[in-house]
């Protein structure tokens, strides 16, 4: 019978029978590699769109070449390959993962088709034409109409809603691998904050010390230097006294021993004045160096004590934001309930260049929890 002329329910049927076909052969490669059972695809139902789609799509686009195999070949090619770049494509658009990459295949494009696949495309067109679909066909057409109109719309109720969960657990989990990228993001951020913090409060605490250091060595110095001064001074006045008085008593040394005594006198009650007034200017010097002292030490206490404090606050709320990250990841990784967790099972070779480190710890959790 001519393809053109199968009836709505019969392509239906073809769309099922080769979603199933395709299901069983995705199923035996993935569970032979992975060296476990693994029921492959989007679905819960065992069943793949994407090779029941491609086989309809295939007989379709054979058809006008069903003389020459070379020509059935290259349009199982062309159309196949197109078809699984535009559904890898917008999979990865709505879902944020790819549920299958072609990324460590040589001559691939994005990782949605590659050379190797799309030769085997055609080879399968070849293989579906000429082997597999006469049967097949055969099969269908030989079942009551009643009874295929009724198993294609049960069949279609369950594929349905499959369809409908599973695109609400896709959409689920790709929320949830942008989400968890955002927090890692987020996190990496506060890291980089609180090493950030950490150097700046330890400049500013060694620049306050520094500081004080400089000023305290500048009053030690300056009062040094005053002392010194003072010193100098009282010398130099005790000296010019002394000059005086030897100058006046040779000058007088006729007059009377009293006039003597009286200029000893005086010249004593001068040096002992100017040895007081030394000490006491020393003793000033003293005790306003001592008050600069424990002035610049109390102001270096409370800058430091501030720069701790407003680094300690500082930290405290990163320190805060990073709890109420790590919070927000634990919730959305303790909502991966069963049904993610199986899809992420069911394509184990998922990737995602975006989400990678999320997508990978989510399947690290699911095939724990398996």
């Amino acid at each position: 019978m001519h393809i053109y002329h199968y009836t709505w329910y019969q392509w239906l049927s073809f769309f099922y029978i080769y979603c199933f076909a395709g299901w069983i052969f995705e199923s035996t490669y993935v569970s032979i590699r992975e060296k476990r059972p693994v029921n492959r695809g989007f679905l819960r139902l065992p069943l793949l769109p994407l090779y029941g789609t491609g086989a309809v799509m295939m007989l379709w686009v054979s058809l006008p070449f069903r003389d020459s195999l070379f020509l059935v070949y290259i349009s199982g090619v062309i159309a196949a390959t197109a078809l699984e770049y535009v559904t890898g494509w917008t999979m990865e658009r709505l879902f944020k993962m790819k549920y299958w990459d072609y990324s460590n295949q040589r001559f691939n494009v994005n990782g949605y088709i590659c050379l190797s696949s799309s030769l085997v495309w055609g080879l399968l067109t070849i293989f579906l034409t000429e082997v597999l679909h006469p049967p097949v066909s055969d099969l269908v057409l030989a079942l009551p109409v009643s009874l295929d109109i009724a198993g294609v719309i049960l069949i279609s109720i369950l594929f349905a809603a499959d369809t409908v969960q599973s695109v609400k657990d896709a959409l689920d989990l790709g929320r949830a691998l942008e989400a968890m990228t955002g927090i890692r993001a987020e996190l990496d951020d506060v890291q980089v904050q609180l090493a950030l913090l950490r150097a700046e409060t330890a400049d500013r605490l060694s620049e306050y010390r520094d500081d004080a250091a400089q000023k305290l060595n500048g009053y030690r110095a300056g009062t040094a230097q005053q002392l010194n001064k003072y010193r100098e001074g009282t010398a130099q006045k005790i000296g010019e006294y002394r000059e005086e008085t030897a100058q006046k008593i040779g000058e007088y040394r006729a007059e009377t021993a009293q006039k003597i005594g009286e200029y000893r006198a005086e010249t004593a009650q001068k040096i002992g004045s100017y040895w007081e007034n030394a000490a006491q200017l020393l003793s000033d010097c003293r005790e306003e160096a001592s008050l600069q002292v424990e002035r610049l030490k109390t102001t270096a206490l409370q800058k430091v004590g501030q720069a701790q404090a407003s680094g300690a606050d500082r930290m405290n709320a990163l320190l805060s934001k990073g709890q109420d990250l790590l919070d927000r990841h634990h919730t959305l990784v303790g909502h991966l309930n069963r049904h993610r967790r199986d899809l992420l099972l069911r394509n184990p070779t998922a990737a995602s260049k975006r989400f990678g480190e999320a997508l990978k710890e989510l399947s690290e959790l699911a095939k724990k929890n398996r």
